[in-house]
C-alpha cells in the first residue's frame, strides 16, 4: 500500500488508554495537513475502514485477527519509534508501507 492511499490510520491497544493515546495524538498532529483521520481502538475491535492498524509488537497477532489484511505497523516503544517514523514518513512522500 503507498502512503499517500492512507485516509485512516487506528492505534489499537490493549485495556490501558495511556502511552497509546500519546501515541495517537502525535499522529494526529503530525498529519493533520496530510488529511489522514487517527483514530485509537482496543486491539479487538479494529474498524472495518481502517487503511493501516498501529500497534505495539506484543498485540500484533491479535491485531492481525480483526485487521482483515491491512498492514500492521508494529512498534516497540510508544514515542519516536522507527517504524512510526517510517509510516509517517511513507504518508507524507508517498512510500510503501509493508503488510
Amino acid at each position: 500500500m503507498n502512503g499517500k492511499d492512507v485516509h485512516k490510520i487506528v492505534v489499537a491497544c490493549d485495556a490501558g488508554m495511556g502511552s497509546s493515546v500519546m501515541l495517537a495524538s502525535q499522529l494526529r498532529k503530525e498529519l493533520k495537513k496530510f488529511s489522514v483521520e487517527v483514530e485509537h481502538t482496543p486491539v479487538n475491535t479494529i474498524p472495518d475502514d481502517a487503511d493501516v492498524v498501529v500497534c505495539h509488537q506484543g498485540l500484533a497477532a491479535r491485531a492481525a485477527v480483526g485487521a482483515g489484511g491491512k498492514p500492521i505497523v508494529k512498534f516497540q516503544v510508544f514515542l519516536g519509534d522507527p517504524a512510526v517514523k517510517k509510516l509517517v514518513n511513507a504518508i507524507k512522500n508517498g512510500g510503501e508501507i509493508g503488510a
